[in-house]
């Protein structure tokens, strides 16, 4: 399998690496912003094609899938190409940045056939999955998931330290990671719905704190909390009650609420969460299926986080 990796900032990186331990998986191109920081990264990684054309990049004949990791606002144009160009293609988190663009991508999936995924990582991270595998074989029942995503960012940077070119977003991107996880360990949409948001920074033009609470058909709640402006440690553990033990997962640990360290090493192949994600990209495309977190399951999340953003709507009117 043939890969073109879209941007080379932080999560680019995090594919590289993951790519790096598949057997099979070959990135042949890559393609980002500037061409000084793309060609630096294909020299770093072996990466015998690089270039600041997009179009160039994504249709070339060793290049089977795309995997993009540009900026938000550019998914959804960028991921249609792609299938209009007859590649494969995962996400980066979130798939777009509004419920249209995300039926669209759907939509084009479905005429063309080719697998589509969105870039919920969390499925993937062996702590969340523990849970998951728990919580579907009726070991455990979840009560609640609380969670919080604390960064300290009041100017453009990415998850390196280095500046961005684009507005991040806590609730198309941040929140997203949360109530997908939600839907995906209650398995439906929530029945209730909250948010509420804080002042819009005059610069960024984003709301730099929100909240949301959710309620799931079977009764679990959600409650979660997320800030650019924490002076603080930086993360998003997730704190899951459940009927028989309480856990918190921070990405890929897992931990008691009493510190102790729970053995994920049987969950899944790798105990690198995007590791695993990446070869459930490969494992669809080599078996025409759809895979978990395809853009028709991760459209869900989208749907909910657009009952969210019209809530705010409302509360501005």
């Amino acid at each position: 399998m043939k890969f073109c990796i879209v941007g080379n900032g932080a999560m680019g990186v995090a594919h590289l690496k993951a790519l790096k331990n598949i057997p099979g998986a070959e990135v042949t191109a890559i393609q980002s912003r500037t061409a000084e920081g793309t060609e630096k990264t294909a020299k770093e990684w072996n990466i015998p094609f690089h270039t600041t054309d997009f179009t160039a990049a994504i249709t070339r004949k060793d290049v089977d899938a795309v995997i993009l990791t540009s900026p938000t606002q550019m998914h959804h144009d960028q991921a249609a190409a792609c299938m209009k160009a007859g590649k494969h293609v995962l996400i980066e988190i979130p798939m777009t940045d509004s419920l249209k663009d995300a039926e669209n991508l759907v939509k084009l999936q479905k005429e063309t056939g080719l697998t589509a995924m969105a870039g919920h990582v969390r499925r993937f991270n062996p702590g969340h999955q523990w849970i998951h595998q728990r919580i579907t074989s009726g070991e455990i029942q979840l009560q609640q998931i609380q969670a919080h995503t604390y960064f300290f960012r009041r100017t453009n940077m990415n998850a390196l330290g280095a500046p961005r070119s684009w507005v991040d977003h806590l609730l198309w991107h941040h929140a997203c990671h949360t109530v997908d996880m939600f839907i995906y360990q209650t398995g439906g949409v929530p029945e209730q719905i909250y948010g509420v948001e804080g002042p819009h920074n005059p610069e960024l033009g984003i709301a730099m704190d929100l909240a949301i609470i959710m309620k799931a058909k079977n009764g679990a709640i959600c409650t979660l909390s997320t800030s650019f402006n924490n002076d603080g440690p930086i993360g998003s553990p997730y704190r899951y009650i459940c009927d028989k033990g309480t856990w918190i997962a921070f990405y890929d640990d897992l931990h008691t609420a009493k510190g102790e360290k729970v053995d994920t090493t049987s969950t899944d192949v790798s105990q690198n969460g995007f590791e695993n994600q990446d070869r459930e990209f490969i494992k669809a495309i080599t078996g025409n299926r759809a895979p978990n977190s395809s853009v028709e399951d991760a459209l869900r999340a989208m749907q909910t986080l657009d009952k969210v953003e019209q809530q705010f709507a409302r509360h501005k009117a």
